[in-house]
C-alpha cells in the first residue's frame, strides 16, 4: 500500500509516517516509479507507535522496543520489560517533580491572595 493508504487506514499524516521511516520504524520498499510501498502489517505497526508516543516514550526508545515486541515471548530477552521500567520510573519522577511545583504555587498563591492591600 501506498503511504496515503497507510495515512488514510491508520489516521496518521504521512508526513509522520515518513518520520517514523527515517527513525527505522517502519519500513517500506520502493515500487520501480520510486513511490513507498508498505506491507499491511505496518498497519498494526504503525497503531503501536501511537500507543507507545501516547505513553510519552520517545522514537529512540520505541524503536529499541518495536523488536522486543514482534519477537515470540520465548525469545524475549528481558529488554522490553527493562525499558518500560525505566519509563515508568522516568514518568513517576516527573510526576513528582510537577507535584512539588504545584504545591509551590498554591503555597504563593495562598500567600499572595492573604496579603492585604495597601
Amino acid at each position: 500500500m501506498r503511504i496515503g493508504e497507510l495515512a488514510q487506514a491508520t489516521g496518521v499524516s504521512a508526513r509522520s509516517l515518513r518520520y517514523y521511516e527515517e527513525q527505522g520504524l517502519i519500513r517500506s520498499t520502493r515500487t520501480p516509479g520510486g513511490w513507498r510501498d508498505f506491507d499491511a502489517t505496518m498497519i498494526e505497526r504503525v497503531v503501536m507507535i501511537q500507543h507507545l508516543l501516547a505513553a510519552g516514550l520517545c522514537s529512540t526508545t520505541i524503536g529499541e522496543l518495536l523488536p522486543c515486541l514482534e519477537a515470540p515471548p520465548e525469545e524475549r530477552t528481558g529488554v522490553m520489560e527493562m525499558l518500560l521500567a525505566q519509563e515508568v520510573q522516568r514518568l513517576e519522577a516527573a510526576r513528582r517533580d510537577i507535584d512539588r511545583e504545584l504545591e509551590v504555587l498554591q503555597a504563593l498563591r495562598q500567600d499572595v491572595s492573604q496579603t492585604p492591600t495597601t
